[in-house]
């Protein structure tokens, strides 16, 4: 006679074992039509497991993140038995949930083309219709193998051959179709009402590049059509918004093969890029920030005594001069180390901020190199914090609201937090970790700031508070980040007089708001379509001239501006007006001037916004004023 604990407490008693849909039907018809899987004991499970003992249940309905996880690793099974009735001669292999979705890898005598996908496409549907049950079963590894090898399934039975004799294996079936999987899926086909395939790639067997390529169909799957309509519109606005598209339309940076993973900036992108560091510099100074400037090339032993030598090893680039190796600087906090062991140190010296934008080099994988989001060589907005261990609340607490008013001022106004604590490879006694993280998670806490764990994320060195930012079209982005490391200043040998004379080490707090600026530059650029607010405007103002009559007024007023500290061009071809309105608004120009006769004579200007607003007739005083406070107050 089994009971029930369900997640509000409440229990229910049965007078035999019962299934988690038995569980749901018992509990109300909408929610047994909802149930997808279960989570019996904290243990994810199908709905159709028996329980036959006293047990805690969650039933795991698509609203739950679980839930999504279920629907989407079921339809690439749904992919698989779709291509399995249209081409036979198939074999399957894996199909994973991924991000937002899921993929299959098939091995096949010919590329499949989107004519093929949109078939599979049209077969997954039909299953769907037709609600097939989706059955467990349990099997020995020998019969597993066996029967794979008879159904022409090589890969598969391959898979099942690496796993030990004497472990049991679960298959399910679907409509004839049988495949290995730990589990668990849907109750039926169905279930799966909201997918759309997406593209097709190659992938070698099991990651390979010596194996066999095969081809790997992409798809998502979603809760329902709404959801999925809405994820594939967030997906059309980002290709309108990629970065790389946009600095190409917008001469901002290139890249290019004999640089991999560099960025070559052009003069309106590198403006940007100044920009953004000139404003960090002048939060950096009003938050009592030293800024430093540490070499490019460190000496082995250095990388070796911080740990970073074997964490990071072959992504640091490397060198060697007059039989010694040196590591292209991969980050900076073990050269801020050295700069705060220059001289005896006080407990009355603490605080000792550090900050550099440190230009760094690490050699990631080609594939993974995408415009500014993932580089070789980036810049961070990168600080380090030397502080005794009372000091640790008010630090963190200072950074956190820096970093808040920095984001509100880029246009940012939902972060999402998150609390990472100790990963298995880690530097440091649990003793040490424990003070770290606790000291993080009172200092989010004392902020009455909502955040979520993340255990086994943090640093080798210490935990981390991580900071994401959610932009216009719903995507996340983790920026900006605070350590608490107990560990490096030991290793490499900093130190304090405390107050009672003796030597203690300091705690050193690792932080950064921007991440890169490369990849948040990058963000920016996709956050505002490339049409930027004033402050950050590579060219806040263009002047355009109607007749060649208006170009020494026209050059007079750019001088002015100038002086104020305007960042204005000026366009004196001999072009209709409409035509030089139309291209200047192409580039996402702020506020475009246009100077005729009219206002030659009234000496004024007229003014539209990028956004095509007219704002009439100005007088050149009143313009200046209102852009030099929209760039002042960084609306």
């Amino acid at each position: 006679m089994p009971v029930i604990t369900l997640p509000d407490g409440s229990q229910r008693a049965y007078e035999q074992a019962v299934t988690v849909m038995d569980v749901a039907k018992s509990i109300g018809a909408g929610l047994a039509k909802a149930t997808l899987a279960a989570r019996v004991n904290g243990q994810l499970v199908d709905a159709g497991t028996l329980i036959e003992q006293d047990a805690a249940l969650q039933i795991i309905t698509a609203k739950d993140e679980d839930g999504i996880a279920v629907i989407r690793h079921s339809t690439a099974h749904l992919l698989a038995q779709a291509v399995k009735q249209l081409y036979p001669d198939a074999q399957v292999t894996i199909g994973p949930v991924i991000e937002n979705g899921f993929y299959y890898d098939f091995a096949y005598q010919r590329p499949f083309t989107p004519d093929d996908l949109t078939a599979i496409e049209a077969k997954m549907q039909q299953l769907v219709v037709e609600d097939h049950a989706v059955v467990r079963s349990v099997w020995s590894r020998d019969a597993a193998v066996k029967f794979f090898k008879d159904q022409g399934e090589a890969y598969k039975a391959e898979i099942i051959e690496s796993i030990p004799a004497d472990q049991d294996l679960s298959l399910y079936q679907q409509g004839g179709f049988t495949d290995l999987c730990r589990g668990p899926h849907v109750p039926n086909t169905g279930k799966l009402t909201a997918f759309k395939l997406m593209k097709i790639a190659g992938a070698y067997w099991r990651g390979n590049s010596d194996n066999e390529m095969l081809q790997r169909i992409y798809g998502t799957a979603w809760a329902d059509k709404k959801d999925l309509q809405a994820y594939l519109h967030r997906l059309e606005e980002a290709e309108k918004r990629d970065h790389r598209k946009l600095a190409k339309t917008l001469d901002l940076f290139h890249a290019q093969e004999e640089a991999p993973g560099m960025v070559f900036w052009h003069e309106k992108g590198w403006i940007i890029y100044q920009q953004v560091e000139q404003y960090i510099r002048q939060k950096l100074r009003l938050n009592g920030y030293a800024e430093v400037k540490t070499p490019q090339v460190v000496d082995r032993s250095l990388w070796e005594k911080s740990g970073h030598w074997d964490k990071f090893g072959s992504m640091i680039f490397t060198t060697h001069s007059e039989h010694r190796d040196y590591a292209i600087k991969p980050m900076n906090c073990p050269c801020h180390v050295q700069i705060y062991n220059q001289g005896i140190k006080s407990y009355r010296d603490l605080p000792i901020r550090l900050a550099e934008f440190g230009s760094c080099h690490r050699n990631e994988p080609s594939g993974t190199l995408h415009g500014l989001m993932r580089v070789r060589n980036f810049v961070q907005d990168d600080a380090h914090i030397f502080c005794t261990e009372s000091q640790i609340q008010d630090e963190v607490s200072g950074f956190i609201d820096m970093l808040f008013d920095v984001y509100k001022d880029f246009g940012f106004d939902e972060v999402i937090i998150k609390l990472s604590t100790r990963p298995e490879n880690r530097v440091g006694d649990d003793s040490v970790w424990d003070k770290a993280e606790s000291a993080l998670e009172l200092a989010l806490n004392n902020k009455d700031l909502k955040w979520d764990l993340q255990p086994g994320e943090g640093a080798f060195y210490g935990p981390k508070i991580e900071f994401s930012l959610k932009d216009c079209i719903g995507r996340v982005w983790q920026c900006g980040t605070i350590q608490v490391d107990f560990s490096m200043p030991n290793r490499l040998d900093a130190s304090y007089i405390a107050e009672d004379g003796s030597r203690q080490v300091p705690v050193m707090l690792h932080r950064a708001i921007l991440g890169s600026l490369e990849r948040f530059i990058g963000i920016l650029i996709e956050q505002h379509a490339g049409t930027f607010p004033a402050w950050l405007s590579p060219v806040q103002a263009v002047l355009l001239t109607i007749a060649d009559r208006h170009a020494d007024y026209a050059s007079d007023i750019m001088r002015g501006l100038e002086k104020q500290g305007v960042r204005a061009k000026i366009d004196l071809r001999n072009e209709k007006i409409g035509f030089k309105i139309r291209e200047h608004s192409m580039q996402r120009v702020p506020y475009l001037v246009i100077i005729g006769d009219k206002e030659l004579e009234e000496k004024s200007i007229t003014v539209r916004t990028q956004k095509g607003d007219d704002l009439g007739s100005l007088s050149i005083a009143a313009f200046t004023e209102r852009l030099k406070k929209e760039i002042e107050d960084r609306i």
